[in-house]
């Protein structure tokens, strides 16, 4: 049976095809696993056509990398007009709602072996920084005290964060409402105390 023949798009439109084309793939594999030819066919373009659009693999992962974190990272950015404690909320909200519709993708692109990965390293740890920049800022819109350890509290809050959103059971009743409140209450006691840290007595 003849291939497909690949509807006539624009530069801009089949590069966006072929990022998109990617990223759905890494839904059941790695970044090292992903094979232009895959993503080629899928898209009933030839493998050579491909790299028309993208100088390289390694450009192509960075695009499809580059992609998930920009939207990653707006998924998360709050309304700068909001009150302190519906500003953390709408972070949290962003954030939670992202990691759970996405979480296979997230797993392979941003906190799994892609964020070594050296084509893309440098993206993934931007956008984690970029995270970590909301996290401090958060804690301070709630005016909690500043400390030389915000910096490692907040990395901390972050790796907590994504350890129970991609494993929170999500058939429970109200689940997203009740991984909210634990990712506040998590924040406010991790972030809010860090001038008195509170020790089990001995």
């Amino acid at each position: 049976m003849p291939e497909k023949r690949a509807a006539r798009l624009s530069p801009d439109e089949r590069r966006a095809q072929l990022v998109t084309i990617g990223v759905d793939m890494l839904s059941d594999r790695s970044l090292d696993e992903l094979s232009t030819d895959d993503v080629a066919r899928r898209a009933g373009i030839s493998r050579g056509l491909l790299f028309h659009y993208f100088d390289s693999k390694r450009d192509f992962y960075r695009s499809m990398v580059q992609r998930e974190c920009d939207d990653f990272a707006a998924a998360m950015e709050p309304d700068p007009s909001l009150e302190p404690v519906a500003w953390l909320r709408s972070f949290i909200a962003g954030f939670t709602a992202y990691v759970t519709e996405h979480r296979r993708v997230y797993l392979a692109l941003v906190r799994g072996a892609a964020g070594s990965h050296p084509a893309v390293e440098d993206i993934v740890e931007s956008t984690r920084t970029l995270v970590a920049r909301r996290v401090v800022e958060g804690q301070r819109r709630l005016g909690m005290p500043d400390s030389p350890r915000l910096p490692v509290a907040a990395r901390a809050w972050m790796a907590f964060a994504e350890e129970a959103v991609t494993n929170w059971p999500l058939d429970e009743p109200d689940a997203l409402d009740a991984l909210g409140a634990f990712l506040e209450s998590g924040f406010v006691a991790l972030l809010g105390t860090l001038d008195r840290p509170v020790a089990l007595p001995g």
